[in-house]
């Protein structure tokens, strides 16, 4: 698929990976519909594409809300005249071990909230914007591209049972949705980062950073502009679907 004049809708697009992808499509000539839950932020990042002269707008949305996702979608689709590609980006962590034990006594252990919110932006927000944005392609007829965005942790990773649990869910749909929407002409692929230097990241304890660090061959984190060009290389290769590609400077969990 060209990328030139085609939508591209990306989901956690105020900051981080999503802003650094959408620039990279609006500088190849796409057009971007940026969704986020920070209302002033995502406006603000839309506004500054929109002044580098890119065709962009911000859109607030909840995405673990059914109906909010709904009626999001269709304004797109009403405000750009079609969605050809779908980007979910947005992404939450809230790491902690499963349980804590000292002297014999549970101490701490995961709860259901901080299990449940992970859950529901990673995998069921995924779920329903990939839901809507390939409902809308297939009637449009023109095919159209699906990317999630995954995890080195979707193999699973000490510290991370929701936000791994949640990066291999959406692995998953990559290879369901890949057999199920090839019939409309949609393709759909995955990218698995490694530690990429963004705000979720920054999150991160120094020691965890550099523990991760220490089993990448390459020494360094990965840059957003690496992620943009494997983003752009699945939009643009029409035989690649069902797959996922793991940028990760070699790191293995």
């Amino acid at each position: 698929m060209q990328i030139k004049d085609k939508v591209f809708v990306i989901t956690g697009g105020a900051r981080g990976l999503g802003a650094g992808m959408a620039s990279h499509l609006v500088g190849l000539g796409g057009q971007v519909a940026l969704i986020d839950l920070e209302a002033e932020q995502v406006s603000q990042t839309a506004e500054q594409l929109v002044s580098a002269g890119g065709r962009c707008r911000g859109y607030a949305c909840d995405i673990t809300d059914e109906s909010q996702v709904e009626a999001t979608f269709a304004q797109i689709r009403a405000d750009f005249g079609g969605i050809h590609g779908l980007v979910n980006n947005a992404g939450l962590m809230r790491d902690g071990m499963l349980i804590k034990v000292k002297d014999g006594k549970l101490v701490d252990k995961m709860s259901y909230e901080q299990w449940n919110s992970v859950i529901n932006v990673n995998l069921t927000g995924s779920f329903l914007c990939g839901r809507e944005a390939a409902g809308i392609m297939a009637e449009q007829g023109e095919g159209g591209v699906i990317v999630n965005v995954s995890s080195v942790s979707r193999a699973g990773n000490a510290g991370q049972t929701n936000y791994s649990a949640t990066k291999s869910g959406v692995a998953t749909l990559v290879v369901s949705w890949a057999k199920e929407l090839a019939r409309y002409g949609i393709r759909v692929g995955g990218i698995a980062p490694g530690v990429i230097a963004t705000d979720m990241t920054a999150q991160m304890k120094p020691e965890a950073i550099e523990r991760m660090l220490s089993a990448v061959p390459l020494r360094r984190l990965g840059e957003v502009a690496e992620m943009a060009h494997t983003l752009q290389y699945i939009i643009e290769n029409d035989f690649f679907t069902g797959r996922i590609i793991e940028m990760d400077g070699g790191l293995r969990i």
